[in-house]
């Protein structure tokens, strides 16, 4: 649960108590799922209050449970076991409550949230109203007069009375947290929860267009397909300029602009000879010297291929329709090894055969301990075996010694938290370093008991990657974020880059990002750098 939902429920339940709405405060500390001895505390307090003393009682159990040396938790729960004549335990209580006083007169909980201090000579007095229920008045006596030689304030005449009424007879009343004192959550920790605008709203200081009171980023335009562009009249044309040669910026405010770029000269150049323009939807400086004029119309047909510029638009408010199927099959996926160690088909390439003399291999047929391990698993029932995974990180699991490989596989993507189907196990032979795949991993029957050695196993996991022998055709941004509607649809975020398979259509294309392949709508990403040549994963 949430630290902040829980503070929540916590100061609602404690403005209820101010108002005497018990129940309202308790059905705010029922929607806390992890409360805490404090909560607690407020909840037995309610219960008390409505005199449901059974809740109540429970509800200390559990605040003490939580804060074993909560001396107010035990003088609570004192009280309350008297009001049910569980007289013992409640005698008991007052011991724990002096003990947790810590020799001390008075403890102040104010620091905790309770507006409440508990004096030693307290606890003496319930102690004496438990001697007054079990009938032992001399106990009672002498206990009050412990307590009317305790030092500290707040006890007036509250003693001496007592003393008359154990003389008299009379059985004491038990002495409770008064009613409505209860935990409350850190003033400033309630402030907190209330979100608060820190930035405040825009506002325009100067502006280009007459009586601009626009707060946002860009003044409001009519809006149509293609990339906000700053509007000029026909006479102003020559407001864009393009760079002749590419500039590095070589200070505070510059841009750095590729050379042929086109640019919007926002004001006018300096005595530096530096012009404030707007490229890539940026706002810099660059050496006027370095820009010339560009015919805006002769660019027009042009405008699809270049890198835009400005803040693009949202895709249009006709969705594109969804293809029927992708185009093709998919090539099949290969093993991409992520781990240090050299892939299986090393072993046929590099690495020569085991010799004669090399420690002999554990098989079924091998008098070696291991063997007789695996008899007796196969004669009786089957051990557990340790099964020790290499991936990424380290993972450990029991499984029984006659576990099919299949089986093993599932448990182990399911501790890994990845897909079966991508997850390959290996091991090593005993006295070679190479992976090899397991042996019968494609054959039923095949159980861990091929590679287990004295209880124990160590295998080596690797993923496959989706997108090996795969052409990416050229890449793209994504322009906004885009939700999968469909098990086939891509799923991105704003700026991710996306690697194009193929094209479905005219409005989808079939493309991978984060790992994953599907489909998406063209209009959603634009093409950065369309002279991409193909590429192929290797």
């Amino acid at each position: 649960m949430l630290y902040t939902e829980l503070l929540r429920l916590w100061d609602e339940a404690v403005k209820a108590i101010d108002a005497k709405d018990w129940d309202g405060a308790l059905a705010k500390l029922d929607q806390i799922t992890e409360p805490t001895s404090r909560t607690l505390f407020i909840t037995a307090s309610a219960h008390i209050a409505l005199g449901q003393l059974e809740p109540a009682l429970q509800a200390l159990d559990q605040t003490i449970a939580r804060d074993e040396r909560l001396a107010v938790g035990f003088f609570q729960r004192a009280a309350v076991r008297m009001q049910v004549d569980s007289l013992e335990d409640a005698l008991s209580d007052c011991i724990w409550a002096q003990k947790h006083m810590r020799g001390n007169m008075v403890i102040d909980y104010r620091q905790l949230g309770l507006r409440y201090k508990l004096y030693s000579w307290q606890v003496l007095y319930n102690a004496a109203a438990v001697y007054c229920r079990m009938g032992q008045w001399e106990q009672a006596r002498e206990v009050l007069l412990s307590a009317s030689q305790e030092r500290g304030g707040g006890r007036g005449g509250n003693v001496e009375l007592a003393l008359d009424s154990v003389l008299r007879g009379e059985v004491l009343a038990p002495l409770l947290v008064p009613e409505g004192d209860v935990f409350r959550p850190r003033k400033q920790d309630v402030e907190q929860l209330q979100q608060r605008d820190f930035l405040g709203k825009a506002k325009v200081i100067s502006s280009m267009i007459p009586n601009d009171d626009f707060g946002g980023f860009e003044p409001l335009r009519l809006q149509k397909p293609g990339f906000y562009e700053p509007k000029v009249d026909g006479a102003q044309d020559t407001r864009y300029m393009r760079m002749r040669v590419p500039y590095m910026a070589r200070g505070p405010g510059q841009l750095t602009v590729p050379g042929g770029a086109m640019v919007f000269i926002f004001s006018e150049e300096d005595r530096d000879g530096m012009a404030s323009v707007i490229y890539d939807g940026q706002r810099g400086l660059l050496p006027m010297a370095l820009l010339e004029p560009a015919d805006v119309k002769t660019t027009k047909g042009k405008k699809e291929n270049r890198v835009p510029s400005g803040i693009p638009l949202p895709p249009g408010l006709k969705p594109p329709t969804r293809p029927e199927t992708l185009p093709g099959p998919a090539a099949p996926p290969q093993v991409r090894f992520v781990m240090d160690t050299p892939p299986p088909s090393y072993t046929n390439a590099t690495l020569p055969p085991l010799l004669v003399t090399e420690p002999p291999k554990y098989t079924a047929n091998a008098s070696s301990p291991s063997h007789q391990y695996a008899g007796s698993a196969q004669g009786g029932e089957a051990g557990p075996v340790v099964v020790k995974v290499h991936y990424r990180y380290t993972v450990v699991l029991s499984v029984p010694l006659d576990t099919p490989y299949h089986e093993l596989q599932e448990r182990i993507a399911h501790k890994l938290g990845q897909p079966v189907a991508q997850l390959r196990l290996r091991h090593k032979q005993h006295g070679s370093q190479v992976l090899r795949p397991l042996g019968g991993a494609g054959e039923p029957g095949s159980t861990l008991l091929e590679v287990a050695e004295a209880g124990r196993a160590t295998l080596w996991c690797q993923t496959e990657d989706p997108l090996d022998s795969r052409t990416i055709l050229y890449q793209m941004v994504a322009l906004y974020d885009y939700a999968a509607e469909g098990p086939e649809d891509l799923e991105f975020s704003e700026g991710d880059t996306i690697d194009v398979l193929g094209e479905v259509n005219e409005e989808w294309l079939e493309g991978h990002c984060a790992g994953n392949i599907g489909i998406f709508p063209s209009c959603f990403a634009y093409r950065e750098n369309p002279s991409v040549d193909q590429s192929t994963v290797l």
